[in-house]
């Protein structure tokens, strides 16, 4: 397995994964397949050009990727000390061999190399016991719960929203 940070060129691979994402775990994201699949591949070329305060992370398997997660640092002068994570997402195949969270450990490192990036937060839907299992693994804590936070086909799911903390 390789982590690293994707840019541009990777597109279409993200893309492609993103949509598979949206399709077999439609519940766990705000957008939707239907959405996405019109975005062309520019939008997702944009989206992981690199900032100093944004990077997605792809996790390789013989040069294809199975896994992604995105890190965005807040921009407000009062906020800016918090990063989020967006997207996170292993293919069905691949999960259950540690790429989740090779990922996330990867994630977190480069997070604390980020000047000022003090806590990181992420979303998670109630019902994705082994997501949340892995965040509070790696020191994440619960710090509230959104009551019908997403409604797919009639369905609600709770939001539970964690946190943690780099530095004190």
């Amino acid at each position: 397995m390789n982590i690293r940070s994707l840019s541009e060129s990777d597109a279409h691979a993200y893309q492609q994964l993103r949509l598979n994402g949206l399709q077999s775990s439609p519940e766990a994201y705000v957008s939707s397949y239907e959405q996405e699949a019109k975005f062309p591949l520019e939008f997702y070329k944009e989206l992981l050009k690199p900032t100093p305060d944004k990077f997605v992370l792809g996790a390789f398997v013989n040069n294809t990727l199975f896994g992604m997660a995105t890190f965005m640092r807040d921009t407000g002068l009062k906020d800016a000390h918090k990063g989020n994570i967006y997207g996170m997402y292993v293919a069905p195949e691949l999960r259950g061999h540690g790429m989740a969270k090779a990922l996330m450990l990867e994630l977190i490192h480069k997070a604390r190399k980020i000047d000022g990036v003090e806590q990181l937060k992420l979303a998670v839907v109630s019902e994705n016991e082994a997501a949340r299992n892995l965040y509070e693994s790696l020191g994440f804590e619960v710090y509230g719960v959104e009551k019908n936070a997403l409604k797919h086909n009639g369905v609600y799911s709770d939001g539970v929203w964690m946190a943690l903390r780099l530095a004190h």
